[in-house]
């Protein structure tokens, strides 16, 4: 879709809506692509039916710096909203790049987004680290499953978002410490533990966390291999590859981003013994608490249903590939497209 007069350009897809209207983000970056976008839908997909929910899955791409001047930003996401007017199976939420304010316009527009801000009756996702709440249940179900408790437990992020900073939040209530970060710029280690707060205020100004004051900056290519018990892709795509995943030196992927991990890394962390709980499984926080409001509930009713949800398939997730000798990702596909199946042969035209 082109809206020539602000530069629109965008995609959108639709999945699946058998459980009910889909629900997905709204991605802003200037790289994104049409083969990131059906990916990512099927990821909601995926994580939607295993939740249990009322909704399909979709995703949005907008192309485009996030970091645009502000009425520039309002200006292209109000013509994104008109744009996907007639999609009226699609319910935006936000993503990468987007956020409740951002959300806030769309439904101005035509009426349909969740993540609104909290003024207009709305959960804002980032606001509450819905996401990162969900991440850190997943950790926390998952960890013993590797031997480890997350009392003590040392961790690395890949992503200081609102994703990745939230999630370094609740598993520091947790016991965990951040022994390592990551954003666009570079990375910074320290194996005594990164001040979270200190991390926050830079990326509140504007800065990158290779301006903490202490600890060690490395390239952003060389996290993955930070001695550590738990690491967390929480940022793009294809973080963990086959050309680097066996560099991990960790007990635990909890996989906070949506497809940060390939089919071939997700094998070879299997053969290693890792585990890894997937995407879908452990980063659905976010649309919980979207599927929650969209019905018309609270905060304190979505952060219930993400510790249920989230932690229940987690746990299941992790106890089947245990039984089956099959991997947590093999496992979860089994889960995700069992439901999925039961909920298309409900429906009328099938």
């Amino acid at each position: 879709m082109r809206t020539p007069s602000v530069g629109l350009r965008a995609i959108v897809v639709i999945d699946n809506t058998a459980a009910g209207p889909a629900i997905g983000g709204a991605r802003m970056a200037p790289d994104v692509s049409a083969l990131e976008c059906f990916r990512l839908a099927r990821a909601m997909t995926l994580k939607n039916a295993t939740c249990g929910l009322r909704h399909g899955g979709a995703k949005s791409v907008i192309f485009g710096d996030p970091g645009m001047p502000a009425d520039q930003k309002e200006e292209l996401i109000r013509a994104f909203a008109n744009a996907i007017a007639p999609l009226e199976n699609y319910i935006p939420g936000p993503d990468m790049g987007t956020d409740e304010t951002a959300m806030g316009f769309v439904h101005d527009e035509i009426g349909r987004a969740v993540g609104l801000p909290a003024e207009i009756g709305g959960i804002p996702l980032d606001q509450i680290g819905a996401t990162g709440y969900g991440v850190a249940i997943a950790a926390e179900v998952a960890a013993p499953f590797a031997g480890l408790t997350l009392e003590g437990a040392r961790v690395v992020l890949q992503g200081f978002g609102a994703v990745g900073e939230h999630t370094a939040r609740f598993l520091e209530l947790k016991g965990a410490r951040l022994v390592g970060v990551a954003d666009i710029t570079g990375a910074v280690t320290d194996p005594e533990g990164l001040d979270i707060d200190a991390l926050a205020r830079l990326k509140k100004a504007g800065r990158s966390v290779v301006e903490y004051p202490r600890g060690r900056t490395i390239p952003n290519d060389s996290l993955v291999a930070v001695p550590c018990d738990i690491w967390i892709p929480a940022a793009r795509p294809d973080a963990l590859r086959a050309d680097n995943v066996g560099r991990l030196n960790c007990r635990l992927v909890v996989q906070g981003a949506n497809v940060p991990v390939t089919h071939d890394a997700a094998r070879v962390m299997h053969e290693r013994g890792l585990i890894s709980v997937p995407d879908f499984i452990a980063n659905a926080g976010g649309v919980i608490a979207a599927a929650v409001e969209y019905d018309g509930g609270v905060k304190a009713t979505a952060m219930a249903a993400i510790e249920e949800k989230v932690g229940g398939n987690t746990r299941l997730t992790l106890q089947h590939a245990r039984e089956r000798k099959i991997s947590p990702l093999e496992a979860a596909m089994a889960l995700a497209t069992d439901r999925l199946t039961k909920i298309m042969q409900l429906r009328r035209w099938r």
